[in-house]
């Protein structure tokens, strides 16, 4: 066995003099281990001593700058990824995957799985249903996340080190995803929580990945896993904290949500983030709105320690909203990959029949970033001498107010009157703010981004009944500025 204190002892005196070779340190380990073993020895404390490996089988240390945003814009699922699942399917059904009753097999998998998410029903996942998730959900889910870990490194808040527990793994959109967010001087220690079958598709994407996302599978539930079974007080089944933990499209599936996000922020490092993402479809994002405030403690209510970072901030700092919170954002369509277009033009249709049945590329997703020590995205706050809350504005229709906004949607209308849903978390019934006549003065409303806080100056409140909801008129005598992005 080597002896890894005098491993990690060389390494440490060496990262400040010179790339760390482990056929060098093997020359100063008793026994002369052979370097083959050194190496190994060094990916596997890499992490804890901050180094990452670089292609030509050095040791050097990772930047202590923080991740810079890197322009996410993915337009299509990288080919590496395309094969790799493409090798799964032909694997196991042969290169005619798609065809024949393996192609229908899947398509009916597919089909079951949309059915079970609109009506909440609960999903299981054995191979065949693994492999038609990955066919129909990897490329837009791989897509989420970057857009989503925007909000953080546009404030410098991801290390280039991150220890990463990514909580119902699934078949590895998020990590695959992440993996190709983060600069190449990254170092990763990623673990993957996931009972299901779709483990046997997450390692083999998962060998997609570089030398330096050094990636764990726990094939176990996230209760059992974060501490949550068998024991009064939920405690990490990990020795170290967490600077990220991931939950992709998976808080639906879980009995007890807002239990087991609570326990991902106490298994959180003081400046980590909890980073949770939805489906935008009404149940699925309301749910995750709810998870959120059923966690995060605010105006009395009890909860765990936490603040929300981004996008539905509670500008009111005494306020909890209970609307519905369904708010979701928007990005570019991906391209349609190679694996969902054989399946989709495979399917037997009647005259009547459209394609695309079985093509996802949409990037439409609910997110929420939690953090524990109370850091938000953009620090601003409402106040009384200049704002109307909205959870008042029962009393101010046919009025013209002063909001605080958080623009919590792209535009919604069809091509009339731009409509846009905002909240400032007071409110307890939905908001839109409705542009009528757009100005240069207001024109700050369209400009700005999911997630801005935008001033409104004299906008007009009105109900709607037939949508149960405020609608505040932005017109030629209203003003919009961008207070921030």
């Amino acid at each position: 066995m080597i002896d890894r204190t005098a491993v990690r002892n060389n390494a440490n005196y060496l990262r400040n003099v010179r790339p760390i070779d482990p056929e060098e340190i093997a020359e100063y380990i008793e026994g002369t281990p052979h370097p083959a073993v050194v190496r190994e020895t060094l990916r596997e404390e890499a992490f804890d001593l901050r180094l990452r490996e670089r292609e030509d089988g050095a040791f050097v240390p990772v930047e202590e700058a923080p991740v810079d945003p890197p322009g996410w814009a993915p337009e299509s699922l990288p080919d590496e990824y395309s094969f790799a699942l493409e090798d799964l399917l032909v694997r196991e059904y042969g290169a005619n995957w798609h065809r024949g009753e393996s192609g229908a097999e899947l398509r009916e998998r597919v089909r079951r799985m949309k059915t079970d998410y609109l009506y909440e029903n609960e999903v299981e996942y054995d191979r065949v249903a693994a492999l038609g998730y990955a066919v129909y959900h990897l490329p837009a889910y791989y897509a989420t996340v970057g857009y989503v870990l925007d909000d953080l490194t546009e404030n410098g808040l991801l290390d280039r080190a991150l220890r990463v527990l990514d909580v119902g793994a699934g078949v590895g959109g998020p990590a695959l995803g992440l993996h190709d967010y983060l600069p190449d001087d990254a170092v990763v220690d990623y673990h993957a929580v996931e009972p299901s079958a779709a483990t046997e598709v997450l390692d083999r994407l998962l060998e997609e990945t570089g030398r330096n996302f050094r990636a764990t599978v726990h094939e176990t539930t996230a209760e059992a896993f974060l501490g949550l079974e068998g024991g009064e007080e939920p405690a990490p089944a990990t020795d170290e904290p967490f600077d990220l933990v991931l939950f992709g499209n998976v808080l639906s599936e879980l009995a007890d949500p807002a239990a087991v996000a609570g326990a991902a922020v106490d298994a959180l490092a003081p400046e980590g983030s909890v980073v949770a993402f939805a489906p935008a479809d009404r149940n699925t994002a309301t749910g995750l709105r709810r998870v959120e405030r059923e966690v995060v403690a605010s105006g009395g209510h009890p909860g765990r320690d936490a603040e929300i970072y981004s996008p539905a901030l509670r500008l009111w700092p005494d306020a909890v909203p209970t609307d519905p919170g369904w708010s979701f954002d928007v990005a570019p369509d991906l391209a349609v990959p190679p694996f969902q277009r054989r399946l989709d033009e495979a399917a037997a249709r009647g005259e009547t029949d459209e394609p695309g049945e079985f093509v996802n590329v949409d990037v439409q997703f609910a997110y929420s970033i939690l953090r524990p020590d109370g850091r938000r995205r953009v620090d601003v706050e409402a106040s009384a001498d200049r704002c109307a809350r909205m959870a008042e504005s029962e009393r101010h229709v046919t009025d013209r107010v002063n909001l605080l906004a958080v623009k919590l949607s792209h535009d919604l209308s069809e091509g009339d009157n731009a409509v846009y849903r905002v909240g400032d978390g007071s409110q307890a019934t939905d908001h839109y703010l409705v542009c009528t006549r757009e100005t240069a003065l207001n024109r700050d409303l369209r400009e700005a981004g999911y997630g801005s806080v935008v001033f409104v100056e004299n906008g007009l409140v009105l109900w709607n009944e037939d949508e149960g909801a405020y609608n505040v008129v932005v017109d030629d005598e209203t003003v919009v500025d961008l207070v921030a992005r």
